[in-house]
């Protein structure tokens, strides 16, 4: 969400720009459409579509009527998707019955991936929760992840694998007839780009690496404050793919007295539990652990990196391009993060930070007692940057939008 609404503010300079996207209003009439405006930046428009009950589908017939008839009125040049979870698969189908080319930006594995994370919820082996899967299989799925919605009956659990099993074959049909229509996708990962090629079947000229963009402004001007103690920053939800508590746990083990800062919304039971383990932290570590709440992305500097002296990255899946590795880096603030996925292509181990073995808990309290037991080389590794340009500087979003514009003229006049 928060690289579309930054992209969709650099493009509004130049062009006109509308949002589709959705709610989950209950009280309001099932796809009731809306009309709003980014509110940082009202050239950008909004077209917001009610879907509080058919979240869990992956198709559904009356988003597409409500997308057709944004389409009737705006009559875009390009649709440009970033996800289509809550959404409906086959609005690029409607796109194309409207004429209109469509560019499909890649976040995550949700197309390859029912789940969109490739992490198993109900695992073989129940002492790893969480488990990362090899790879989408129909059955698989149907018994490692969509076992949340049988029945518990012993007797029904072969029915309920061969419904849900032929629930997944239908979407995953569904999906690859629809990613089929797509005219280009992006991957703002080398690595996302080889798993959709070599493990989903994308044709390798149909899948273009593009990193993010960045407003660099908003990353500017960082200014830390000295504190006594080495504090380290998480930013990201309290959810289990984050690995917030492969962080905590890790935390648990550091000898001196650093502070780990825990940046994002809270949810509820999840944060609730998170914060029970803390208290059962030996050596009093929970009562250094501080909870900071939410931040607005605009002020991420002056809340959150003035405040910290090197970011963690613990998530527990194969991550694509994570925003909060490269806003770190333009403001030069060192990271550690997992030696998996996309975190290992923006992060090389002891350059520009340091990588643990990804879900090693031994391994990443290794790696920040490094930090604590040396915050010198923290602000060296800090200081390098983002390692794809000679000045350390992310992309910029400015010209990651003109880029966007010059890939949405290739694929007009091909289309042509």
């Amino acid at each position: 969400e928060v690289y579309t609404q930054g992209l969709a503010q650099a493009l509004a300079r130049e062009h006109e720009v509308h949002v589709f996207t959705r709610e989950e209003n209950p009280f309001a009439p099932d796809f009731e459409l809306s009309r709003e405006t980014d509110p940082d930046d009202d050239r950008v428009q909004l077209w917001v579509v009610n879907n509080p009950r058919n979240k869990d589908r992956y198709q559904d017939q009356g988003i597409d009527r409500r997308f057709a008839q944004v389409l009737d009125q705006v009559n875009p040049d390009i649709v440009h998707i970033n996800h289509l979870n809550h959404m409906s698969t086959s609005i690029v189908r409607v796109a194309r019955d409207f004429g209109v080319p469509v560019v499909f930006t890649l976040h995550d594995y949700w197309l390859m991936c029912p789940r969109g994370q490739f992490m198993q919820m109900f695992p073989e082996n129940r002492g790893d929760p969480w488990a990362v899967c090899g790879g989408q299989e129909d059955r698989r799925c149907a018994e490692r992840c969509y076992a949340r919605y049988h029945s518990g009956a012993q007797a029904g659990t072969e029915e309920d694998v061969a419904y849900w099993t032929g629930w997944v074959n239908r979407r995953m049909a569904q999906v690859r007839k629809m990613a089929g229509l797509v005219d280009l996708f992006i991957a703002p990962s080398r690595y996302l780009r080889d798993r959709f090629v070599g493990g989903f079947s994308l044709p390798a000229d149909s899948v273009r690496y593009l990193d993010y963009g960045f407003h660099h402004e908003r990353l500017a001007g960082r200014k830390r404050q000295p504190e006594e103690r080495f504090v380290f920053g998480y930013i990201g939800t309290h959810i289990p793919a984050k690995g917030v508590k492969l962080l905590i746990e890790g935390f648990g083990r550091l000898a001196g007295e650093p502070i780990l800062r825990v940046w994002g919304r809270e949810r509820g039971q999840e944060t609730a539990s998170l914060k029970r383990l803390t208290a059962s932290l030996p050596s009093g570590a929970g009562g250094r652990i501080e909870w900071m709440g939410e931040y607005r992305n605009q002020d991420i500097v002056g809340e959150v990196f003035n405040r910290c002296d090197a970011i963690v990255v613990p998530s527990i899946w194969a991550e694509n391009s994570p925003l909060v590795i490269h806003e770190a880096q333009q403001a030069r603030i060192p990271v550690i993060t997992a030696d998996f996925g996309g975190m290992a292509e923006y992060i090389h181990h002891a350059v520009n930070g340091l990588l643990f073995r990804h879900r090693d808990v031994d391994s990443l309290a290794e790696q920040m007692q490094r930090f604590v037991d040396s915050p010198s080389q923290a602000r060296e590794l800090g200081q390098r940057g983002y390692l794809y340009s000679e000045t350390g500087d992310v992309p910029e979003m400015d010209a990651h939008g003109r880029e966007i514009v010059r890939l949405y003229q290739e694929v007009i006049h091909g289309r042509q």
